[in-house]
C-alpha cells in the first residue's frame, strides 16, 4: 500500500528535523545533562514538526540504550513509537477527547508505571481543544506527576492555553521553516524518489507550503502525481494556481502605464484560463507585499520568501513605485480579497478591485499638492478631477476687460450686509430648481458682491449631504449673483447657542466671538489657506485656535 511522502520521510532523529535548531539543541542538551522535565509545551504552525519532535522526545527516553540524544531509529522501542503501536507512549487527540471525562481516565492511566519501558509519555495533540474544566482536572497531575510521566502538550494556539496549566510546563515555540531549508529538503526527498526537478519548480512547491514542511511535502505528493519524475517550474506554477512572472509583470505595468484596458485584459486571461479570482487575488497580494518589503528592506532581504527569479524581476519594479505607493496597492488588494470571499460576482469585483489599482497610481500625495502650492508650481491633478465637468454656472465676466465695480448692473451692497432682495431671488431660484430642502435649509445669508463671498447659515444636519447639496447651491448664488461666487457655509447651530447664551455673560460671550471671528478672518485669509481650497474646490466648515485646546 501506497505512504505519502509525509509519512514516508517523518524524521526519526533530532538532526533530521527541519529547522528548529533552538528546540533541538535544548532538548538534546537537558537529556545529556538528564535534567528532564514532567512537562512540555509544544507550540507553532502547523506541520512544522511539533508530533514528530514529541515522537523523537518519547524514543529518546525510552530506547533500550538511553535515555539518549541519539537513539537508533532500527530498534524496537524506536519502531513501535514510530508505527504508534506503543504501549507506553500514548498520543490523544484533544479534538476529540477534550472533555472532562476524558481527563479523568488520562489521570487514572499515569498512576499506573510503563508496561515495559522507562518512562510513560503522553503526547497530547491539539491542546488547545480542551475544555477550560477538563484543563482544572488536569492541573494537579501535570504540577506533581509520578516520576515516570512526561507529558507533551502540542498546539497551534498556545494563547488558549490557560497561564495555570503554561506555568507548569516547559515552552518551546517552534518557528515557521525558512524557504531555503524547505527546497533543501525537498530537493533531498526528489533525489531519493528519483524525480528530476529544478530549483523554481521546488520553490513554487514550497511557497505554496508557507514555512509549513508537511504541506511542501503534501503538495511535493500531488505534483510528482500528476507529472510523473519530472516537474517543471511552468507546469508546478499551472497546478497550484500561482501568477507568473510575466502576468505580474503584465499588471505592474498597466498600473504604470496608466492603462485601465490593459488591466481588464488581465482579468479577461484570468478567467478564460479557469482560475480561481479569491486565490489570485491573494496571491497578488502576497506579491505586492514581497515589493512592498523590497523597496524598504532591498531586494535580498531575508524577510521575503521568494526565489531568484522573483527576486531579479523586482528590482526593475521597486524603482518604478514609491513606498506610499505600493503600501496603498496592498491595501486595495487585501480588501480586494476580503469581498470576494462573499461576492456572487467575482469577475466584476475583481475587475472594479483591479482597476483600483490604476487609478490609485494617478492620485498625488498632499505633500506633493500642498509643496507645489507653496511654491507656485502646478500640482499634480486628482484622476478625479481630469474627469468632472466642470459645474453648469454662467461663466464669470473677464477681468481684464471690465472693471469688477462694472461686473454689477446693480450698485454694490455694504460689504458683508444682510440682503434680503438678494435671498428673495436665491429662494426663487431654488425653487425653480424643485429642491424644497434648500429652500427650507437658507434661512439667512450675507453677500458681498464685490468680493463674490456669500454667507449661508445652514442647519447642522445639512452637512451630512454636502456633497449632493452644495453644487446646486452655488449654481443657485450663481446664477442671482451674476458670477461664480465662493459661497461659504456656517452651522445655525453656533447661532443658537449664541442666542441662548444668559445676558449676564454678554459682554463675555463678545470678546469671545470677536476673538474667534479675528482667528478665523486670519485664517481664512492666509494665502496656503486660500490656495489649497481653490486647488480642492472645497470650503472650510470650521475654524478652531488649538491654543484654546491645550489651555
Amino acid at each position: 500500500m501506497y505512504q505519502v511522502i509525509a509519512r514516508k520521510y517523518r524524521p526519526q532523529r533530532f538532526e533530521e528535523v527541519v529547522g528548529q535548531a533552538h528546540v533541538k539543541l535544548t532538548i538534546k542538551n537537558a537529556i545529556a545533562q538528564g535534567r528532564i522535565a514532567h512537562a512540555y509545551i509544544f507550540s507553532g504552525p502547523r506541520g512544522t514538526g511539533k508530533t514528530t519532535m514529541a515522537r523523537i522526545l518519547a524514543m529518546a527516553l525510552n530506547w533500550e540504550d538511553g535515555p539518549s540524544a541519539s537513539p537508533d531509529p532500527d530498534s524496537q522501542v524506536c519502531k513501535e513509537i514510530a508505527a504508534g503501536s506503543s504501549l507506553d507512549v500514548v498520543e490523544i487527540d484533544a479534538a476529540s477527547n477534550r472533555g472532562i471525562d476524558s481527563i479523568r481516565e488520562l489521570r487514572e492511566s499515569v498512576k499506573f508505571r510503563p508496561a515495559r519501558d522507562r518512562y510513560k509519555v503522553f503526547i497530547i495533540d491539539e491542546a488547545h481543544q480542551i475544555t477550560h474544566d477538563a484543563f482544572n482536572a488536569l492541573l494537579k497531575t501535570l504540577e506533581e506527576p509520578p516520576s515516570w510521566t512526561v507529558f507533551v502538550l502540542c498546539t497551534t494556539e498556545p494563547q488558549a492555553i490557560p497561564a495555570t496549566i503554561t506555568s507548569r510546563c516547559q515552552s518551546f515555540a517552534f518557528q515557521a521553516v525558512e524557504l531555503q531549508d524547505v527546497v533543501k529538503h525537498l530537493d533531498k526527498i526528489c533525489a531519493s524518489e528519483g524525480v528530476a526537478a529544478d530549483a523554481a519548480a521546488l520553490t513554487a512547491v514550497a511557497l505554496a507550503g508557507d514555512g509549513s514542511v508537511r504541506d511542501s511535502l503534501s503538495t511535493l505528493d500531488q505534483a510528482i502525481a500528476a507529472f510523473g519524475d519530472k516537474l517543471e517550474a511552468q507546469a508546478v506554477r499551472d497546478l497550484l494556481g500561482v501568477i507568473p512572472g510575466e502576468g505580474t509583470g503584465r499588471i505592474l505595468g498597466a498600473i504604470r502605464d496608466n492603462d485601465p484596458a490593459a488591466m481588464l485584459a488581465v482579468v479577461d486571461d484570468l478567467f478564460r484560463q479557469g482560475r480561481n479570482a479569491q486565490h489570485f487575488c491573494g496571491e497578488l497580494a502576497r506579491q505586492f507585499r514581497n515589493l512592498m518589503v523590497m523597496k524598504v528592506a532591498g531586494h535580498d532581504t531575508r524577510l521575503v520568501s521568494a526565489g531568484h527569479a522573483e527576486r531579479e524581476a523586482a528590482k526593475d519594479w521597486i524603482e518604478a513605485f514609491s513606498q506610499d505607493d505600493l503600501n496603498r496597492y496592498v491595501q486595495i488588494l487585501l480588501s480586494l480579497y476580503q469581498d470576494l470571499q462573499s461576492s456572487t460576482y467575482q469577475r466584476f469585483r475583481l475587475e472594479i478591485g483591479l482597476l483600483k489599482l490604476v487609478h490609485a497610481g494617478r492620485l498625488a500625495p498632499i505633500e506633493e499638492v500642498l509643496s507645489g502650492l507653496g511654491k507656485g508650481a502646478p500640482a499634480r491633478p486628482r484622476a478625479d478631477a481630469m474627469a468632472r465637468p466642470p459645474a453648469d454656472v454662467p461663466p464669470s465676466p473677464p477681468t481684464a476687460a471690465t472693471p469688477p465695480a462694472a461686473a454689477e448692473s446693480v450698485p454694490a451692497p455694504e460689504a458683508a450686509a444682510p440682503a434680503s432682495g438678494f435671498l428673495e431671488e436665491l429662494l426663487r431660484a431654488l425653487q425653480d430648481a424643485e429642491n424644497e430642502s434648500l429652500v427650507d435649509a437658507v434661512r439667512a445669508c450675507q453677500v458681498d458682491r464685490e468680493e463674490r463671498v456669500v454667507t449661508v447659515h445652514a442647519p447642522d444636519d445639512w452637512f451630512a449631504t454636502l456633497d449632493l447639496q452644495k453644487p446646486v447651491l452655488d449654481a443657485a448664488v450663481a446664477a442671482v449673483i451674476g458670477a461664480k461666487p465662493d459661497v461659504r457655509l456656517v452651522a445655525a447651530e453656533a447661532d443658537r447657542q449664541a442666542e441662548q447664551r444668559p445676558s449676564g455673560s454678554s459682554r463675555n460671550s463678545s470678546a469671545a466671538s470677536s476673538a474667534s471671528d479675528d482667528v478665523s478672518t486670519r485664517a481664512l485669509s492666509d494665502p496656503a489657506v486660500q490656495a489649497f481650497t481653490k486647488r480642492f474646490e472645497g470650503r472650510v466648515a470650521n475654524v478652531v485656535d488649538l491654543r484654546e485646546k491645550t489651555q
